[in-house]
């Protein structure tokens, strides 16, 4: 039997840690972020850019949107669990009477939420510097929860099998950071060579970043075979983290 109760607490557990780290958890990437778009509007300036007939920042906005999102749904999971394993509390959650796979669905649903606040926080600041407006809310929160998800689950992941700060941050440089630059955020696909195009076709997050930009778009399409392409790499990380947590392996340091 689900234990609602125990799934609220760690949520709202999480959730009081995010806020209560507010200069961390979301004005930093905040910052980050305004930061990128304060450089690309004077690029865009200087050189007069454009993508695809668009402004080159208005193209590169959603992309930097969850690019930042990405990262912050990798860190919250895997920091919140190495913490937990470095003062031994995590010990008294499973202790408690609640199974594994519910810690596990309770960390998804809080990085959502955090997430969705990351997220709608960036789109409210980057509109005091540019004219960016969602025309398709439905697939907005859609692929902004497969974003979630896909590096929730990761986060989680490393987070179980590593218990080292060293070994979560290198992880994020060699995986999290290269996956999210070869996905498009600050480039159209049509400008690389083909070899590396080749690249970007196998990247199922190339194709949850570029529709997402096209929620922000008026004429949005729903291509049914690249979101089956996405939904089996998002329900794989999920068997897969949830295995490893079941198993228990190295989930107590």
């Amino acid at each position: 039997m689900i234990s609602y109760s125990a799934i609220y607490s760690i949520i709202a557990f999480r959730l009081k840690e995010f806020f209560s780290e507010y200069q961390y958890s979301l004005l930093a990437p905040i910052t980050t972020n305004i930061l990128f778009i304060l450089v690309f509007l004077t690029i865009e300036n200087y050189y007069s850019l454009s993508i695809d007939s668009k402004s080159f920042v208005y193209f590169i906005a959603p992309g930097l949107i969850i690019m930042i999102v990405a990262q912050e749904s990798y860190d919250n999971p895997s920091v919140t669990l190495i913490n937990m394993k470095q003062i031994g509390s995590l010990d008294d959650w499973l202790l408690a009477p609640i199974s594994r796979i519910e810690i596990l669905i309770s960390l998804l649903i809080s990085s959502i939420i955090i997430g969705f606040i990351i997220a709608i926080s960036n789109l409210i600041i980057f509109s005091f510097f540019i004219d960016i407006k969602i025309h398709n809310y439905l697939f907005f929160c859609y692929y902004l929860t497969i974003v979630i998800v896909f590096f929730s689950c990761l986060g989680c992941f490393v987070g179980i099998l590593f218990n080292t700060w060293d070994t979560q941050s290198t992880f994020s440089n060699f995986f999290v950071t290269p996956l999210n630059f070869m996905s498009g955020t600050f480039f159209s696909i049509t400008y690389l060579p083909e070899n590396l195009k080749f690249i970007l076709y196998y990247n199922p997050y190339y194709y949850v970043v570029n529709f997402f930009r096209n929620c922000f778009n008026e004429d949005f399409i729903f291509q049914t075979n690249h979101n089956i392409f996405i939904l089996f790499f998002i329900i794989l990380s999920f068997t897969i983290t949830a295995y490893v947590y079941l198993k228990g392996y190295n989930i107590i340091k």
